[in-house]
């Protein structure tokens, strides 16, 4: 496993567009049906945008008609699992253990 990556907000905001420091460090989401990934049918690995991480591969992801990518399972240990029954619905939110925020 590798060691968790630890910045300051100021260094993540200067590395990170608006939205990705929103969903990376502030537990945000985008809105379902608008992400770049939610549709992408391409093979291929999904990395942590703040580590690189391989997170997980596209033979595991299917279509939850959530509008949000999903997977069957982690390609990775470094993904830690919370449940979020937020928008009145309920989920398993998933993040890199590497940066998830403290």
């Amino acid at each position: 496993m590798s060691d968790k990556v630890v910045k300051s907000d100021e260094e993540w905001k200067s590395l990170l567009s608006p939205e990705s420091y929103y969903v990376a460090r502030q537990e945000g989401t985008e809105r379902a049906f608008t992400g770049k990934y939610w549709d992408n049918h391409a093979n291929g690995g999904y990395h942590c945008i703040c580590c690189g991480s391989p997170l997980f591969h596209s033979r595991d992801k299917f279509e939850s008609g959530s509008g949000w990518p999903s997977f069957t399972k982690p390609n990775s240990e470094l993904v830690a699992e919370k449940e979020d029954l937020s928008l009145m619905m309920q989920r398993t939110e998933v993040h890199c253990e590497n940066v998830m925020p403290t």
